[in-house]
């Protein structure tokens, strides 16, 4: 039973991973980048640099005690905080005083062919940038490799700017799953249209890919509404001149929502020929079966009438009686049988 999280004082991580909870910590101004790994709450105070952008990883939730220390560092309030360790929580876009929360699903590919999903929260201040991990993951890294070389001036940019590219590389990962599944169904329809019906897909693969994008839809959906709180004026975390990258990632999630729709349609245009495909077997075989019975029912008719136990038959001390009665049965069956080839009935 979920419980009530506005009785409770306790602060509970919901999910499964075993990853013990660190921080990292990457300070970076115009002219330099710092990195290094923090183990707790206050190390990491000590670590902030002033008049830096400090992006604070958090990697790991099952330390409550450190996640609850980090948002305190930072004035996260505590609604906050239980939302970042629920890992159950819809994705969400929320605007606060003085920082922006977003929740987002990140989804990696398991070896079954499934997506696994990681959630990612986000807090974004005026000088800091938190992000919250359930495990170790390589999401970060090109834009840490970024960091580096300060592609573009990243390092030059406010906190809203490296947000926007946290949210581009999500969409990115989403589209890259998109083209992918649109790919596989692709190739399912082929083999469906194939003439080879042996090679046609069967239902387990059509309701995996059907699972998958059931999970999808679920991480991107709720993005369709929820992006709309960044763009309020009001939102002062949110500078004039970085808005234009926020609206390349509205254009990003446009493109997979519009992928999202056109999967759907392929996933149900395949549920619809695999019925259809069946429908045009099981015809198949029940034509075949009228034919067979079609074809003995006369032959059937006359061993009945020949096997009639009356004493004064035709026939019925015929020397070639029985040789006749098998070219006939013969005669018609074939006879039947190529009627039914002339008429492509068969």
């Amino acid at each position: 039973m979920t419980k009530n999280n506005l009785l409770s004082e306790q602060l509970n991580y919901n999910g499964d991973s075993q990853t013990p909870t660190h921080l990292h910590l990457c300070s970076y101004n115009t002219a330099q980048v710092e990195k290094s790994r923090i183990e707790n709450a206050e190390d990491l105070e000590r670590s902030l640099k002033k008049e830096h952008i400090n992006w604070v990883q958090v990697h790991g939730l099952q330390n409550t005690t450190v996640i609850r220390q980090v948002c305190e560092l930072f004035g996260i309030d505590f609604l906050t905080t239980q939302d970042i360790l629920n890992t159950n929580h819809l994705t969400k876009i929320e605007e606060h005083d003085n920082y922006n929360v977003i929740i987002i699903k990140l989804l990696s590919r398991d070896k079954d062919g499934g997506y696994t999903p990681q959630q990612l929260g986000i807090v974004q201040g005026d000088s800091f940038l938190i992000t919250f991990t359930e495990r170790e993951t390589d999401f970060f890294n090109e834009i840490l490799s970024a960091l580096d070389k300060n592609v573009l001036k990243i390092r030059n940019r406010q906190t809203d700017y490296l947000l926007s590219v946290i949210l581009n590389s999500a969409m990115a990962g989403f589209m890259s799953i998109l083209t992918t599944m649109e790919d596989e169904l692709e190739d399912l329809e082929e083999r469906f249209l194939s003439p080879d019906s042996y090679d046609a897909p069967g239902i387990e693969e059509i309701q995996a890919h059907r699972r998958n994008h059931r999970l999808i839809r679920k991480c991107i959906l709720p993005l369709k509404e929820q992006i709309n709180k960044l763009f309020h004026t009001e939102n002062t975390l949110l500078h004039k001149n970085n808005r234009p990258f926020f609206n390349d990632v509205n254009d990003h999630l446009q493109f997979a929502l519009q992928a999202l729709e056109g999967c759907r349609d392929t996933i149900s245009a395949l549920i619809d020929l695999y019925i259809s495909s069946n429908d045009r077997r099981m015809n198949s075989i029940m034509k075949q079966l009228t034919v067979v019975s079609t074809i003995f029912i006369p032959l059937t008719f006359l061993a009945g009438i020949w096997g009639m136990n009356f004493s004064f038959m035709p026939e019925l001390n015929w020397k070639y009686g029985y040789l006749c009665a098998w070219i006939l049965m013969i005669a018609l069956a074939v006879g039947i049988y190529y009627y039914f080839k002339h008429k492509k009935w068969y």
